[in-house]
Formats: structure tokens, sequence, C-alpha cells
């Protein structure tokens, strides 16, 4: 395809009769968007390992195309340095929310703001290692050295894990929000707005406030069919306080035709919040 659309794969994966390809969570979004009628239309029993990773997938979402594609369903976590987990559709059901355990031979730990290992569901910094796998950032001995813990480095990912070796995510850390000294993860709301039936995708990030440093700011690209305005913002935050605490709720929405993505899903988070920015001495 020249343009990815969600009936265009659709139709590939019956008329080639595709086994295996690689999504990502904005893909498997818009898939879900579709009527009934036009995912029933199509045959997608060919597919036998259809792999998600680049950004963190909504647990609803997961859960939602693992009951329509079955086991085909696979995820790693990984980085180009090297080392990443993976999961089964299987395994995650059991662990809803999980990215995996590591690969065989790597090593995943996650550790406090002193590098002391931390049990079983405490968040913190996830670190991993792959023997063999050395690296450095080109001209940049800063950044290298920051990266590393002992033998393992980061990538600035936040996250923990269960008694049973399997990583769970909150969100990158340079992504956290933090209003009046609470600590807000994006994903975990901007996968429950992607849920609702006007959102078509959804970036949340910090936006300077006087008086508690930041707040929650969404933006949103709006499916067919509906209008920004106060009506629809209305409709969708009430939506939210059902689903999420009262200090997640974004103070403000604003919308967008289309999000900065790059070709492979990738939101290009600071394109949407680097102008709410400009004019303060720093984003927290």
């Amino acid at each position: 395809m020249d343009r990815w659309t969600a009936e265009g794969a659709l139709e590939r994966i019956e008329r080639y009769r595709v086994t295996s390809s690689h999504m990502v969570p904005t893909m498997f979004n818009r898939l879900l968007q579709l009527p009934d009628e036009v995912r029933e239309r199509h045959d997608v029993s060919s597919l036998r390992s259809m792999v998600h990773a680049a950004a963190p997938c909504p647990i609803e979402t997961k859960r939602r195309m693992i009951e329509w594609w079955g086991d085909s369903i696979w995820e790693y976590y990984a980085a180009t340095e090297g080392g990443g987990t993976s999961v089964s559709a299987a395994e995650w059901m059991d662990r809803p929310g999980t990215v995996g355990k590591a690969w065989p031979g790597c090593a995943v730990i996650v550790v406090d703001e002193d590098g002391n290992d931390l049990p079983p569901g405490e968040s913190g910094t996830v670190y991993m290692k792959m023997p063999g796998a050395v690296f450095e950032y080109k001209g940049d001995e800063a950044k290298t050295a920051a990266s590393r813990l002992r033998d393992f480095f980061t990538v600035g990912d936040v996250g923990y894990l269960d008694a049973g070796g399997y990583l769970f995510l909150n969100d990158r850390a340079n992504d956290m929000i933090i209003v009046g000294g609470v600590n807000v993860y994006p994903a975990e709301i901007e996968g429950e707005l992607v849920q609702h039936p006007a959102v078509g995708d959804a970036a949340v990030f910090g936006v300077p406030n006087p008086d508690t440093g930041e707040e929650i700011k969404a933006v949103v690209e709006l499916l067919e069919g509906w209008e920004p305005g106060d009506a629809t913002t209305g409709a969708i935050l009430e939506w939210l306080r059902d689903r999420i605490g009262r200090q997640k709720l974004p103070r403000s929405i604003d919308y967008t035709t289309e999000m900065p993505r790059d070709p492979n899903g990738k939101l290009y988070k600071r394109k949407l919040r680097d102008p709410y920015w400009e004019g303060h001495d720093r984003a927290i």
C-alpha cells in the first residue's frame, strides 16, 4: 500500500493470505474502529505471527485484538542498543499489560534513583543488557555514561517487574507529567482516550501551570463525523471520569487533523508539546 489504511490492510491480508507482519498500536486502534460488518467481511485466518511494538498498547485495545486475531498476536519491547523482552498472546492474557520476559541470554532489571535493584511490583528505571552488545552514542560520551549502570543500559523507560519476571511499563521518564508533586504517566490516559468512539488518535503531555508546575493537556484527532468544540470536549471528559482517577483527568483538550507520526507509527510528541512551552524557561 502507498498509504496504510485499516480496511486496505484487511483486504490484503485476505487476498495474499498473509501469515506474518508487523504493526503498531495506532494501526490496531484503526482496525478496531472499523464497523463490525467491515471487519467481519475479511478472512484473516491465515495470520500466524502479527508482531507489534514501537509504542505502548492500551490494554483494552490489545485484549480486543487477541479476541479477534487470537494467538497470532505477539509483542516485543526492545532498543536499538541491544536487549529486550517478548510476550505471546496467551502469556499476555494471563498478565494484561505486560511486555513480556527478557529474551534468552538477556537480562532486565528495575532500579531506584540510587541504582539499587527494586523488588517486584515497585516502579523504577528499566535497565537491560545483552551479552556482546557494546555501544556508545556517537560524539556524546556524557549521554553514553548516563545510560549505563554496571553492565546494563537504559533508554529512560519507567516500569516494574512482577514476581515471575514479567516487565510492565509505566511510560518514558521524560514524558512523565508532575502535577503538584504527583507523577502522572500519559500512556494510561492515552490508552483510555482512544477507546472513546470520537477519538481516532490521542496524545497527552504536560503544559505550564503557575500553581502546580504542570497540568495535563490532551490533543485529540477526531474520527469522521465528530466536530471539535465544547460539546465534544465535554462528552470525552465526562466519559473519562468513570475510567481514570480524578488527578489524571486532562484539564483541557485541543484538536488536530493529523498526529505527527512517522511512517512506523512513532509519535513525535515534542512537536505537539513544544509550542505550549514557548516563553517559559524550561519544560519541567
